[in-house]
């Protein structure tokens, strides 16, 4: 099939959406960063059959266009261009569908409540519009100097739909929210547009509090999938949106392995690696490079509290990469900030070892305290922090159950 489509941008770095639209047609599409000035002479050349228009250029663009659908007049913005047979360009905002099969996903109805939109960008001004045609009683926008603010936000704190569209949060900046969701004692949903990481903190916090919540990449997928049927005229199915973002979710989703020092963590994330193609990283072999010396040498030196501080700055970092495997030391569940680190892009696996299996040898918090005390003491946080459990038969026959059960 014929055509030349990408994504349009200023700086694009990563983004999901050559590989979705691979999976949704047979055409050739591609990242296009331009600068502002750059703009002008790449509209009057037209060397595109379709676009996609991001950050910073969703109302910039409007100049070039010779016709807007209804929808993108009324948002004020386009996220999707259109070259016709005669040559002319045509707008539309399919960022609307992705939004609304959002709400949809979550199963989240707008009508009659009141919602509050964090950020004032061309995110924003779509959010609002689908907001308010589902029926919401109330739709404020929240941004910095706007006159409802995060100075005075106190007075939306009966928000019953809090919607993020700022850029707070995303990768790489992991573990910042915009709000304390906490005050919000009458929200019912939380949805945030980022979806790398696949759990901002602001997700995190909601998940905490007991508010359904989702993230930005079923929107992507719905949107991506609307323009598609834009640029060629045809329609395509629902269930490919559900079935692009269940592979991409499973492609990206990090395998965390966590349990009592000895369990197997190493091997058994060793040996999923190679089953699965991924690549497996070793918490404590990540720590041993850090400090340059090994982990019983510094706990002599400088205690358990300063090799904590250091396992935390390292999950920091590795856990914000997505696709991997990643195996702990026993003692990282003993860090109540560790959990969000290690949830805000994985799925987390509890390997279960008889006691009288595990050993210790190199291990210098299992050789100060019976392994029975620690397992009294960690126990009930390994089964807290996991999402799913294994009981370990040999490192093979575990990757192998654990590749299985979770699809990988």
């Amino acid at each position: 099939m014929a055509g030349r489509y990408g994504l349009l941008g200023e700086k694009l770095g990563h983004s999901f959406s050559p590989e979705i639209h691979a999976q949704l047609a047979d055409y050739a599409y591609s990242l296009i960063e331009k600068r502002p000035e750059e703009l002008d002479a790449f509209f009057t050349e037209k060397a595109f059959d379709g676009l996609n228009v991001t950050i910073p250029y969703k109302k910039a663009v409007l100049r070039y266009l010779q016709e807007l659908s209804p929808r993108a007049r009324k948002i004020g913005c386009v996220n999707t261009v259109k070259k016709r047979a005669d040559g002319s360009l045509y707008g539309d905002n399919t960022d609307y569908d992705g939004f609304l099969y959002l709400l949809r996903r979550l199963g989240v109805s707008a009508a009659g409540k009141k919602a509050i939109v964090l950020g004032s960008g061309g995110g924003s001004l779509t959010a609002c519009t689908v907001l308010r045609e589902e029926g919401a009683a109330e739709v404020v926008v929240i941004s910095r100097s706007g006159p409802d603010n995060y100075e005075n936000l106190l007075r939306h704190y009966d928000a019953q739909i809090v919607v993020n569209t700022t850029p707070v949060g995303m990768y790489p900046n992991n573990g910042h929210a915009p709000i304390d969701l906490r005050p919000f004692v009458r929200c019912e949903a939380v949805v945030d547009i980022v979806y790398n990481p696949a759990r901002t903190q602001l997700l995190l916090d909601a998940e905490r509090l007991g508010i359904p919540a989702i993230n930005g990449l079923p929107m992507l997928v719905a949107q991506a999938k609307r323009a598609c049927e834009v640029f060629l005229d045809e329609e395509i199915g629902d269930m490919r949106v559900e079935e692009i973002t269940r592979k991409i979710e499973k492609r990206m989703c990090n395998v965390i392995l966590i349990g009592m020092p000895g369990s197997g963590k190493t091997t058994i994330g060793r040996a999923l690696g190679e089953l699965c193609g991924r690549e497996s990283v070793d918490i404590d072999a990540c720590i041993v490079q850090r400090i340059g010396k090994s982990i019983p040498e510094f706990f002599a030196e400088q205690g358990e509290a300063a090799f904590r501080a250091v396992e935390t700055q390292v999950l920091a970092e590795v856990c914000k990469r997505s696709g991997i495997i990643i195996s702990t030391g026993g003692g990282v569940v003993t860090q109540p900030e560790n959990r969000d680190l290690l949830r805000q892009n994985g799925e987390v696996i509890l390997l279960e070892r008889p006691l009288l299996e595990l050993s210790i040898a190199g291990r210098p918090v299992s050789q100060s305290r019976s392994v029975e005390v620690l397992a009294r003491e960690r126990m009930p946080l390994y089964r807290a922090w996991s999402d799913r459990r294994f009981a370990c038969h040999g490192v093979w026959q575990t990757a192998q159950q654990i590749k299985e059960e979770l699809g990988l």
